[in-house]
């Protein structure tokens, strides 16, 4: 099979939706705010009433990839498609809801795994292929692309997705005695990237890397999401609308 090629980008931060939603500098844009905040779309159907905000920022990076790519849901669906999935941070609040919150947390258990978040993304559209959870930040983003490349090549799936969630609102206390280790602003973000045999060539670890350092720059810090922010940034534009921009939320 010819080599994993990044056919469409989904990507929302607190920014706004879209790599065009990106401030110049994001270190100058959050100016006194330690996090810039993601509100979480609303999802429909009764599954969703209790789903965690990082599901469904992840479910509506995959719509946001689908839009990207000009793609209906069910394109996705089957046992062809792999998602790998990477978080650094994202299950951190459900882990604190049923810690700390009231009687009754039981109710949060479910979503203190990791696998919570590619669980729902897999029930909604409809994913049976090969599944994989890395936990970590960008070099497990680059890990995963990696991966997915490999199940490409060697015909386990013949398209991937690997989405990334970071959200950090809930746990900004708990951040903020790791800031020597994390550079400020932290941004939540969602993205998703669909790699497939067609669409524009991946760049080598090295380029990505050169690619990221651009990224934070506008971005700020994402973690496990930057390696695909960095590709949303440098995919070509695909539509000539612009990107929509929203007022960040931030602590």
């Amino acid at each position: 099979m010819r080599a994993a090629r990044l056919a469409a980008v989904g990507l929302l931060t607190g920014w706004g939706a879209g790599p065009g939603a990106l401030p110049p500098d994001a270190r100058r844009a959050a100016g006194t705010r330690a996090v810039i905040a993601l509100e979480a779309p609303q999802v429909g159907g009764e599954r969703f009433r209790r789903a965690t905000r990082e599901c469904r920022l992840a479910v509506a990076a995959v719509e946001a990839m689908l839009r990207d790519g000009g793609l209906a849901p069910g394109a996705l669906a089957g046992g062809r498609t792999a998602l790998l999935y990477v978080t650094a941070a994202a299950y951190g609040a459900a882990n604190r809801v049923f810690v700390e919150g009231p009687p009754g947390g039981a109710l949060h258990f479910p979503y203190t795994a990791p696998s919570a978040v590619p669980a729902e993304v897999a029930i909604e559209f409809g994913l049976t292929g090969p599944y994989v959870i890395l936990v970590g930040g960008a070099e497990a983003t680059r890990e995963a692309l990696g991966h997915a490349a490999r199940l490409l090549a060697a015909g386990v799936a013949e398209r991937a997705l690997v989405l990334a969630v970071e959200t950090f609102a809930e746990c900004a206390d708990l951040w903020a005695r790791a800031r020597w280790r994390c550079p400020r602003p932290l941004v939540e973000a969602a993205a998703c990237a669909l790699l497939g045999s067609a669409g524009a060539r991946l760049p080598g670890p090295a380029a990505l890397a050169r690619l990221e350092a651009g990224a934070r720059r506008r971005a700020g810090e994402t973690l496990a999401c930057a390696p695909l922010v960095a590709l949303a940034l440098a995919a070509p534009a695909r539509r000539a609308a612009p990107a929509r921009r929203a007022a960040p939320a931030g602590r």
